[in-house]
């Protein structure tokens, strides 16, 4: 990580709007994929695409997103009871058997791990009280994170619906999301699961399909999927140093490369520079801001070399309120704007604190006639 020494651009103007808006450069590498995108996590910055907002159909790598509802539904340790329907699910399975009872938790490691469709309908059935149920919170959770252009119709990614649909940049929103839950990334990066066989003697082993978990050291999840029509799809994520980053490809017979070929251009070409250390800012002159003002996160971003010297900040701070420290012990009065040759990149909230008075230091007498009350429990309130 680089820490950028020269901040400038300093002004106070009244706003409060606190959000992320991505720089995008092109790195320089080529894919065979239809559509493509290379995400770093941390900030949302686009370091590589390819038409990355075309409508694709994407197969198994919607089941991301039936993961992610799963995890948040905080029934993982309870038992479903698998439904005809969902052993008849087409496609890659786990063998699922009508009316066995299994955890939530080992439903969604089938489904990550194995892609199993049953798995799929199972955990559609439990947590959205059915397939079309669990659609609309699919299609609901979308929405708030941002995938325009998205539409879920089943938790699978089968070819049975018309309007199942996403892009490479929503994937890559979608994974970024899914990978701030640690129980998402442990199941993601998993290699080898057992689970538990009620009906049978022998446990359930799943081994990954996602191959690249072997083939890329730096590779730590995501998800495999293939269909007719949707061709092979992929997300993975890897880790190199403090740099985070999400590969997504649709319609591409060479994948495995590809995400390699874009991994090792994003780390090659990125570095995360420390833009913002988190603690206490000395901005303004106010009286009443002075030595109350701090950040709350140390804000970092990936840049090249060349841009190493082009990021500058704006502070943009509300009036005063009379009534601030009357206010609990924090509250957000304004925003720093990270702005990269020029153009705003990312927001960071900027935070009062009321300093809280110091207690009176007690007299010895005070001090000794609390200990004696204290130790003979006498109501001094009567």
């Amino acid at each position: 990580m680089r820490m950028i020494s020269k901040l400038v651009m300093i002004s106070l103007l009244i706003s409060l709007l606190i959000g992320n808006i991505p720089h995008k450069v092109d790195a320089s590498v080529g894919v065979s994929a239809a559509s493509a995108v290379l995400m770093e996590q941390k900030s949302g910055r686009v370091l590589f695409e390819k038409d990355a907002h075309t409508k694709r159909r994407i197969a198994s790598i919607t089941k991301i997103m039936t993961a992610i509802l799963a995890i948040e539904s905080g029934k993982m340790d309870r038992y479903v009871k698998v439904s005809e329907q969902a052993t008849r699910a087409e496609g890659s399975s786990v063998y699922l058997k009508p009316g066995e009872k299994i955890k939530l938790k080992d439903l969604v490691y089938g489904l990550m791990l194995r892609s199993g469709n049953d798995t799929a309908v199972a955990i559609a059935e439990y947590v959205g009280g059915s397939v079309e149920g669990f659609a609309y919170l699919m299609n609901q959770k979308a929405r708030e994170i941002g995938m325009v252009d998205t539409h879920f119709a089943n938790p699978h990614g089968l070819d049975d619906h018309e309007d199942h649909y996403s892009s490479a940049y929503d994937m890559a929103l979608l994974m970024r999301y899914a990978m701030q839950n640690k129980t998402f990334q442990t199941i993601s990066g998993t290699k080898v699961y057992r689970a538990p066989n009620p009906t049978e003697d022998w446990d359930r082993v799943w081994r990954n399909k996602n191959r690249l978990l072997t083939k890329y050291k730096f590779a730590t999840g995501g998800k495999t999927g293939y269909t007719k029509l949707a061709k092979r799809t992929l997300v993975t994520t890897a880790t190199k140093g403090d740099m985070n980053l999400i590969a997504v490809t649709l319609n591409d017979s060479d994948d495995w490369n590809d995400h390699i070929s874009m991994y090792e251009s994003g780390f090659k070409s990125y570095d995360m520079a420390e833009v913002l250390t988190k603690g206490k800012v000395d901005i303004s002159k106010d009286k009443l801001y002075k030595g109350h003002l701090y950040l709350k996160k140390t804000i970092v971003y990936p840049a090249t070399s060349e841009e190493m010297e082009q990021f500058s900040i704006k502070y943009k701070l509300e009036k005063p309120r009379k009534n601030l420290l009357a206010s609990r012990s924090e509250a957000i009065v304004g925003k720093a704007e990270i702005y990269l040759d020029g153009r705003v990149v990312q927001e960071a909230p900027i935070y009062f604190e009321k300093v809280m008075k110091k207690e009176k230091k007690k007299s010895f007498f005070h001090s000794a006639k609390d200990m004696f009350i204290s130790f003979i429990g006498v109501n001094v309130n009567g």
